[in-house]
């Protein structure tokens, strides 16, 4: 059988080294939502204007006004969100050492449930009980992660919504580069950049995840590219109303 490559060190010390640092934040969930809403956003304006029969000076206008407010829309609201999470973090954790100072007993039937719904019982359980909430700070985070759970890998909101921009701007931009550039058949150029954009995004979120790549792609692709249809049919069944 042939060895398998593990993911990281098993040697006490890098252990110990990489469990000392605590968990990481991640802002994979800020780049894949702003890099997919950023494309799929802006090429949506795009389909919608081609299918109104708008010249491509007003494709732009309107492609640039979006790719930047709604971007700066989506990174403030990523901030607030990212904010308040912190803050019921910190919240809930304050009432959890509230009642620990209040009604350890309590809070201790609390820890003995949690444990006994894993399966534990007897003495094993009533050990488990007594090492946790001997120590207060692992007493509040097991109970902020059975309680509630939330775990402690604080998000900076300043870094989500960078990041959140960042891919927005980026993936938003493709859809408008043919109009930009004045490339022949701009239509047909934006669609097809689009959809690879798409398919990148998507094969990126694939090394996060056990899917297969193309399966990733794929499907990121097709919800896109479906709300660019809906785009252009709204675009052109006004036009052709108002028209």
């Amino acid at each position: 059988m042939p060895r398998q490559r593990l993911e990281h060190s098993h040697r006490p010390a890098d252990i110990a080294t990489r469990l000392a640092s605590g968990p990481d934040a991640s802002y994979l969930r800020d780049w894949i939502y702003g890099g997919i809403d950023g494309a799929v956003t802006t090429f949506a304006v795009v389909a919608g204007s081609l299918g109104a029969d708008l010249s491509s000076k007003v494709i732009l206008i309107l492609g640039v006004a979006n790719l930047l407010a709604d971007g700066f829309s989506m990174a403030a609201a990523n901030y607030s969100g990212s904010e308040s999470e912190n803050e019921d973090y910190t919240r809930l954790k304050a009432v959890e050492e509230k009642h620990i100072a209040v009604a350890p007993e309590g809070e201790r039937e609390e820890i003995r449930q949690i444990f006994l719904s894993k399966g534990f019982k007897g003495d094993d359980l009533e050990a488990i009980v007594r090492l946790i909430t001997s120590n207060r700070a692992t007493w509040i985070e097991t109970m902020m992660q059975g309680e509630y759970g939330m775990t402690y890998a604080s998000r900076t909101p300043m870094k989500a919504a960078l990041y959140t921009f960042a891919a927005f701007i980026v993936f938003g931009s493709i859809p408008l580069l043919p109009f930009v550039l004045a490339l022949p058949a701009s239509a047909i150029t934006a669609t097809s950049l689009t959809a690879l954009a798409f398919f990148t995004i998507g094969s990126l979120r694939a090394s996060w995840s056990q899917r297969h790549w193309i399966s990733c792609g794929l499907e990121t692709t097709a919800i896109g590219m479906l709300a660019a249809g809906i785009a252009y049919a709204a675009g052109h069944g006004l036009q052709t109303l108002l028209g």
